[in-house]
């Protein structure tokens, strides 16, 4: 299927119109965005996750110390869920009540296993490594066997999912159009700045190319 079905879990009830159900779009996004939000409940207690994530497909990997209640939570299969959000611009209309975000943003659930496979495991961290910098991988040195024991790697297939997306002009009454209020959007954008060498590099080392590229292409 192209669309996840709709159900009282995933279906978007506040401006349903904005709701969007086609994993094309979802995928879009989960991949635009750098980080994502992780929601769980351990005994009476919320708690919600910052953290880095990749897509496998139709899965989300994520990854973190061995001891992270995050981690046992993942690998006890217990349910999920896991927020993504992209703000594109700030809707000043002509009254306070009628503000607004330009955003895009999804919304999943679904419950994750433990990756075992040292192999699997390994390919799960290059994922990773690749998304926040392509070409970084073969560059940087791999994980050892110890570092490798001393991480998680979960996989957690997306069993429903919901974009939400608001675009466009701010929505004021018809009987404030006539203020004298300046009303728009100022639009946010996501730049990429000039790499900061770290302190203690070694002098020469050389600005890697795929980083110029990155720089250059804005991601």
């Amino acid at each position: 299927m192209s669309v996840y079905q709709q159900t009282n879990k995933n279906r978007v009830k506040r401006h349903p119109e904005r709701g969007v159900y086609d994993k094309r779009t979802v995928f879009q996004i989960i991949d635009e965005a750098l980080i994502c939000h992780v929601a769980f409940v351990l005994g009476d207690q919320p708690f919600v996750i910052p953290t880095l994530h990749a897509r496998q497909e139709e899965s989300i990997l994520l990854h973190g110390a061995s001891s992270s209640r995050l981690m046992r939570h993942v690998e006890a299969g217990r349910e999920l869920s896991l927020a993504f959000t992209l703000v594109d611009g700030l809707v000043l209309a002509r009254s306070a009540f009628s503000h607004s975000v330009n955003y895009r943003s999804v919304v999943l659930f679904g419950r994750g296993t433990k990756i075992i496979s040292a192999d699997e495991k390994s390919t799960a961290l290059e994922r990773f490594t690749e998304r926040v910098m392509p070409g970084r991988w073969a560059d940087a040195r791999p994980p050892t066997a110890v570092e490798l024991k001393a991480t998680s790697v979960v996989t957690i297939p997306i069993e429903l999912a919901s974009a939400k997306i608001r675009q466009g002009p701010p929505v004021d009454e018809e009987a404030d159009l006539d203020l004298p209020v300046w009303a728009g959007v100022v639009p946010i954008r996501q730049t990429v700045g000039h790499p900061e060498p770290d302190t203690h590099l070694r002098e020469g080392t050389p600005l890697p190319d795929y980083i110029q590229r990155y720089v250059q292409n804005g991601r």
